[in-house]
């Protein structure tokens, strides 16, 4: 049965945080099951989310929570061993609305590093805001 992967230990990064004001839009605010809190990227094309888990998963699923006008278009979803370059998983096709939206991931390999890329935005100036990302799979022994 598919369970949350993303704990404690799971490392995050993100392209770029809005005005770089980390205490208010900061990446920790997508995981804090808060649904008043959101990581909000700066303006560019290409933002990004990058999770790295301390053993080895397969991802099953992928839900996002975005704020409607500010939410992914054009998304993949790449995954790799810890050292190894980044290869395609899926690509995605958010809706543009405030409700958590579920991506299933057919057969993926096992991967210990996950990089949500949001190609395009919603917002015109190609802001993403994110209130909830959660990771659904299995932990491989």
């Amino acid at each position: 049965m598919a369970e949350s992967l993303i704990c404690n230990n799971t490392q995050s990064r993100v392209s770029s945080v809005l005005n770089r004001d980390v205490r208010q839009f900061g990446k920790k605010f997508m995981f804090d099951g808060n649904e008043e809190t959101c990581w909000n990227s700066d303006q560019g094309e290409s933002q990004w989310v990058v999770l790295e888990f301390p053993q080895p998963v397969k991802v099953s699923e992928l839900r996002l929570q975005f704020q409607g006008g500010f939410s992914g278009k054009s998304c993949k979803l790449e995954g790799s061993a810890k050292e190894e370059d980044l290869k395609h998983i899926v690509d995605f096709y958010p809706e543009d609305n405030n409700c958590l939206q579920s991506f299933p991931v057919q057969d993926a390999a096992s991967v210990q590093r996950l990089k949500i890329v949001f190609e395009n935005s919603a917002d015109f100036f190609g802001r993403i805001i994110v209130y909830t990302l959660e990771i659904l799979g299995e932990k491989v022994l």
